[in-house]
């Protein structure tokens, strides 16, 4: 797995948190909202998450572990996020052990020609 840069990392992490206090200063200002989204965008691309929140507590992890840790704990919360995920999931109905048939078997049906002959001499 390709890994950023950590000087990157912690740029793209301290520009989120700072526009972060400035939307919560000024919440209502559009321009200042959209900047701090974009900064959660760039710092969720950065570390391969889907949340902002996510990105950011992944960004820490990463900055305070080396490379091998932090591929290691990220694997294991893969890993336990597949298994709640399996366990969420709904068990399927069991299905009809065999199928309903709704022609004869292909031995058993006539073709239109012969079904024509034996009609014909009747």
């Amino acid at each position: 797995m390709l890994l950023p840069a950590k000087a990157e990392v912690a740029r793209q992490l301290r520009r989120y948190r700072a526009w972060e206090r400035v939307m919560l200063a000024a919440p209502n200002d559009r321009t200042v909202r959209t900047t701090f989204e974009d900064s959660g965008y760039t710092l969720c691309v950065l570390m391969g998450k889907r949340c902002a929140r996510e990105a950011a507590d992944a960004a820490e992890r990463y900055l305070r572990t080396n490379h091998v840790t932090y591929l290691q704990e990220q694997q294991i919360t893969c890993l336990q996020e597949q298994h709640i995920t399996c366990a969420q999931e709904p068990v399927e109905r069991p299905r009809p052990a065999a199928a309903v048939r709704r022609r004869p078997p292909a031995a058993e049906r006539r073709s239109p020609a012969a079904e024509r002959r034996s009609t014909a001499g009747r």
